[in-house]
Formats: structure tokens, sequence, C-alpha cells
């Protein structure tokens, strides 16, 4: 996800083709991440799952998104605990009982972009760590409702920080969701606070990556010295989310199928 900055001014809106083009892409990353996620159990290394998602994108005809943007070394943002996003796969970070694990993947195929995010549990998790789960993934929902024709753009940045605050967690600030398509952070930005009724209206046509990324402190962001992990200011726990929503006249589009809930039947 990009950092916040300026808010983006020029709004691609896609023709029914390339919607087909991108959903296509959608569902391999979301079915890549249940992948992910199945593997990721007490003993494996991030470093391990980092070469899996290679080697399933390139199954799939992909290429990775990430490797290489802006210098980004990995095909995978593998983010444990208090870890935000952009946590660096290594065979050195090797996954505990009771860890909580953020997935990022991106790919790009046959010119088009897809880009998704989920959390999970490494075994079973603190009652905390659950509840921040619970808490992120009702503020996608919220943020998702709101996507729909004519709908303000804040008011989905409003829907999900409302709900956040609400329940006694906070949202990252330095970070935003994003349009997508034939690139990867495409506009508009989309934060996950602020005031409603601003912003452009949504129209028919435009994809937008909806991603809480929810924590348990109100500290600034800090970023390790490698450059790019971010972690919470107190080194308290975080989790994020991330799917990808077309803006159509029968509503909102889950175009990656809402990966957590297919976590959870993979998963019995």
């Amino acid at each position: 996800m990009p950092r916040s900055s300026v808010p983006f001014a020029m709004i691609a809106l896609k023709t029914p083709r390339e919607l087909e083009l991108v959903e296509e892409n959608a569902r391999i990353v979301a079915d890549i991440l249940v992948e992910l996620a199945l593997a990721a159990r007490p003993g494996v290394s991030t470093g391990e799952l980092e070469r899996l998602a290679g080697r399933l994108l390139r199954a799939a005809g992909a290429q990775p998104a990430f490797k290489g943007y802006q210098g980004y070394p990995a095909v995978l943002c593998a983010s444990v605990n208090e870890e935000i996003v952009h946590g660096i796969p290594s065979d050195r970070r090797v996954l505990a009982p009771g860890d909580v694990l953020s997935l990022d993947l991106g790919l790009v195929r046959r010119g088009y972009y897809a880009d998704a995010a989920v959390t999970v549990g490494v075994g079973e998790v603190s009652p905390e760590a659950a509840r921040l789960m619970e808490v992120a993934q009702g503020a996608l929902r919220e943020g998702i409702k709101r996507a729909k024709i004519g709908v303000r753009l804040s008011d989905i940045s409003h829907a999900i920080g409302a709900y956040v605050s609400r329940r006694g967690f906070f949202v990252v600030r330095e970070f935003v969701g994003h349009g997508i398509g034939r690139e990867l952070h495409e506009d508009p930005q989309i934060p996950n606070f602020g005031p409603p009724g601003r912003g452009p209206r949504l129209r028919e046509g435009m994809i937008i990556c909806l991603e809480p990324m929810v924590k348990t402190d109100d500290l600034p962001v800090r970023i390790r010295p490698d450059g790019w992990t971010a972690v919470t200011g107190s080194g308290g726990l975080a989790v994020h989310y991330e799917e990808m929503v077309a803006v159509l006249p029968e509503g909102p589009k889950v175009l990656t199928g809402w990966i957590w809930e297919e976590i959870c039947r993979a998963r019995k």
C-alpha cells in the first residue's frame, strides 16, 4: 500500500473487459494467499513462504508485483506480530505458536495488477489478537458496504476508522488503500480514517483496494533499519486485511472473494 500523501486526482475507470482481466488476477492472488496461510504453521520460516509464493505465481503464469518495486527485495510481504506491513521474508524468522502473521501479495499478469492481504493466527492466538483480527475484518466489511456508485470516497474511510475506534483499537494513518489496474497503485488514495462526505464520488468501473491496518496503540509507526518493515510504536500487535472491490451498478463486488473466510473453510 502507498504511504499517505496528497490525495490523488486522476481515477481510471475500467471497461467490462478490463474488469474481467483484473478479476481473473484477483482470484489468482486470493487463491495463493489461501495456500500461503495454510502453509503458515509453527516451525515454518517466512523465507519458506516467500519461496512458495514465487512458485505459485510462476505456476499461475503471473509475475510478482512487489519484487523490485521501489527497491523492495522480495515477492511477498510477511509481517509478524508488531510488524504492520512490508515485513521482508527471511529464513531466520521462524513462526511460533501464537504468532499473528500478515501476508500481503501482489502480481501482474496480462498487463493488469492484483493486490491483497490477510492476517492469520499461527496456531491458537491470544484473546487480544483474536479480537484485533475480528475488528479489522468487521471494519473492512463496513468499508466495502459503502463502495457504491455516488458515495463519497471519504465515507469509506470514515466507516472503517469509526468502526475500529468504537471498539478500542486504532487504524494506521501512515499508509492507505488505493486504486488498482494497469498500475499497482492508482488513484484514488483511500485512508482508513477521516470525516465523511468528502472527496470524489464513486463511479461505475472503479476498482479499489480497501485495506484497514489496525493496531493496539495510537503511536506513530516506526520503520526498521531495513528501510521497509513498519512496526507499531509500542511493540503491540497489528493486523492487515486487503480486498479488491469493483464499483458496479448492482453494488460492490469483492473480486478477491473474502480471503479470510476461504482460509477458515479450508482449515476445517
